[in-house]
């Protein structure tokens, strides 16, 4: 079996960029991805728009061209599937890696299809894969999601939101117009700071008017097929909800499991990694995009992640 120069694990906008950067330097390079060729965007809802402008979102030096100046979900699917046919990336997509070992100076890795050798290894598998649970009775029941996807079917039902970041608001606001009763449970006393601008005074008007009802410094204490319990963290009052649907939009992590299994190191929920050549702790596997900010995951986007490519490969380029 002929190694690889480098697997790239995750086909996400940074994986594939990773790719092409691997491509034009004349690597012999495979990108693996247990998903569809950029996974979490393919599940971001379905009438998403992005927060960045679409030159911010380009990789390969390929103009993203988009009919608003802020590209849709669509648009982006459309956009990296051409980048990924243009510069001909080698992908095998539904392949989960299993396994990661070390072996005579090489690295081995065990798909659930196939087995591969490579001399190096970059990890850009993101965070959108794996929830942050709330751990609380009844989670696992099957009205609760913690992916949203279109409004449609939740008409005229009983809906709560939980969390009040991008995703939970711009939920909040779909289920609201296509006619749903909608209530959010928010932990902190008012909605984050960060929420896109363009969405902050539409859901802020919302719960003034009363159309969406909010519960403040609040959290889920328990949720059963019929209805949701709440508790207010700063008096203790308890209130109990009739609910059909629960969206706890509670956020993503990054998947601890596979570095871990990969041998590296994890310090405060942070892989450690060189800053300037993005090499973690173990010799010639390194990390890209906002995996790279361990649970602080609203510091690193695409449009600040695209670089780490060019520095990744110029790195290994100095060791072949």
């Amino acid at each position: 079996m002929k190694p690889y120069d480098v697997i790239i694990i995750g086909a996400g906008p940074i994986g594939l960029a990773c790719g092409i950067e691997a491509k034009k330097a004349g690597l012999k390079f495979l990108i693996l991805d247990k998903g569809c060729i950029v996974n979490s965007i393919f599940h971001y809802p379905s009438n998403m728009t992005f927060f960045s402008t679409s030159e911010r979102l380009e990789i390969g030096g390929i103009p993203f061209v988009s009919h608003g100046v802020k590209p849709t979900r669509k648009e982006a699917l459309d956009y990296y599937r051409r980048a990924a046919d243009h510069y001909k990336l080698n992908v095998h997509t539904y392949e989960k890696v299993n396994s990661l070992t070390e072996e005579a100076n090489l690295y081995k890795i065990i798909t659930d299809k196939s087995v591969y050798l490579t001399k190096f290894i970059i990890l850009s598998t993101g965070f959108y894969d794996t929830i942050n649970k709330m751990n609380v009775p009844g989670e696992e029941i099957k009205k609760v999601r913690h992916y949203f996807d279109e409004p449609h079917p939740y008409a005229y039902t009983k809906t709560a939101v939980i969390g009040a970041g991008n995703s939970g608001v711009d939920t909040a606001l779909e289920l609201y117009r296509v006619g749903a009763e909608v209530t959010m449970i928010i932990k902190y006393s008012e909605i984050k700071k960060s929420i896109k601008y363009w969405v902050k005074p539409d859901i802020e008007n919302r719960i003034k008017e009363g159309s969406i009802k909010a519960y403040f410094n609040s959290q889920v204490e328990k949720i059963t097929d019929t209805s949701i319990h709440i508790k207010d963290i700063k008096t203790g009052k308890k209130t109990v909800i009739p609910n059909d649907f629960v969206f706890a939009m509670t956020g993503y992590k990054p998947d601890f499991d596979l570095l871990k299994d990969a041998g590296l190191k994890i310090r405060n929920h942070c892989p450690v990694f060189n800053k300037k050549t993005h090499e973690t702790s173990r010799k010639n596997i390194y990390l890209a995009g906002v995996i790279c900010s361990g649970l602080e995951t609203d510091k690193l986007f695409i449009e600040n992640s695209r670089e780490h490519s060019v520095i990744i490969v110029k790195d290994i380029l100095k060791k072949l």
